[in-house]
C-alpha cells in the first residue's frame, strides 16, 4: 500500500524550502498582528497618543505648550496650554467655566457656541491658540449680575418663553441668538434673505430666525419657543407660531 506524503514532509532541499515558506508565513502573520495591535491602540487611546510616541521615537519633544492671554468675560486670563487644546477644553477644563457644553465635539450641534470678538464660533473646533489676545464671551458673561433681573435680554426671553427643556443646548442657543441680533442690526444676510429676495436690511422674520439659528440643534424640539424668544429679544413681540405650538 502506498503511503501519501504530506507537503513539507519530504527530505533534503524540498524540506528546507518548506521550512523557509513556513518561516516567511509566520513573519507575515506576526507583522500583521503587530500592525493590528498598533491600530487598535490608536482607536482605544486616541491617535494623539500615537503621535506623541512617534515624536519620542524621532527624538522630538512632545507635546508642545504655549502661553496665551485671553480676555474671558471681561477678565484677562493667563493660560499655559498644549498647542492642541481647543477653546472649549480651555474654558471647561482649565477655567472651570462649564456653562459652555460639549455636545457632539464635531461642530455639528452648536452646544459649545461662544462669542469670539463678538462673532459666534463653535469652541470645540476653535484652537485656544487662535484666541490668544482675543475677547471671549461665554454664557456666564452675558448677564450683568447674579439676580434674575440682571439677565441679558436674550436670557430673559428664553426664560419667559420656555425656550428650553433639558437645557443642555441652551447656553449655545443663547450665545448664538445674542450674536444673531447684532448680525441683523448690521444688515448681514442669510440664505433666507436671498431666497426671499430681500437683500437690503431684511426684516427678522421667523424664517430668518430659523435659518440663522440652524447651526444650533435642540434635541428636545423647543424650536417654536426659541423663535419666540429671539423675536422678543429683538423687540418684535412673540411669534404667533409659538402660540399655536
Amino acid at each position: 500500500m502506498e503511503m501519501s506524503v504530506a507537503p513539507c514532509e519530504t527530505e533534503s532541499s524540498e524540506s528546507r524550502d518548506c521550512d523557509e515558506r513556513d518561516s516567511n508565513s509566520q513573519i507575515s502573520r506576526r507583522a500583521f498582528v503587530q500592525s493590528a495591535s498598533v491600530l487598535g491602540a490608536g482607536v482605544v487611546t486616541g491617535l494623539p497618543h500615537i503621535a506623541v510616541a512617534q515624536a519620542h521615537e524621532a527624538g522630538a519633544s512632545a507635546p508642545q505648550t504655549f502661553h496665551a492671554t485671553i480676555t474671558i468675560n471681561g477678565k484677562p486670563q493667563q493660560l499655559m496650554l498644549d498647542t492642541r487644546t481647543t477653546l472649549l477644553d480651555a474654558l471647561r477644563e482649565h477655567l472651570d467655566l462649564t456653562g459652555t457644553k460639549k455636545g457632539c465635539d464635531h461642530g455639528q450641534c452648536g452646544a459649545c457656541t461662544v462669542l469670539l470678538d463678538g462673532r459666534r464660533v463653535n469652541s470645540c473646533l476653535t484652537l485656544a491658540a487662535t484666541a490668544d489676545g482675543a475677547e471671549v464671551t461665554t454664557i456666564e458673561g452675558l448677564a450683568h449680575g447674579d439676580s434674575v433681573d440682571d439677565l441679558s435680554p436674550v436670557q430673559a426671553a428664553f426664560l419667559e418663553h420656555d425656550g428650553f427643556q433639558c437645557g443642555y443646548c441652551t447656553p449655545g442657543q443663547i450665545c448664538s441668538a445674542t450674536a444673531l441680533l447684532e448680525e441683523a442690526k448690521k444688515g448681514e444676510l442669510s440664505l433666507a434673505s436671498w431666497q426671499s429676495g430681500k437683500v437690503s436690511s431684511p426684516a427678522l422674520t421667523d424664517d430668518e430666525i430659523r435659518e440663522r439659528m440652524s447651526g444650533n440643534i435642540c434635541r428636545c424640539g423647543a424650536y417654536p419657543n426659541i423663535v419666540a424668544a429671539v423675536r422678543q429679544a429683538a423687540g418684535l413681540g412673540a411669534s404667533n407660531r409659538k402660540d399655536r405650538a
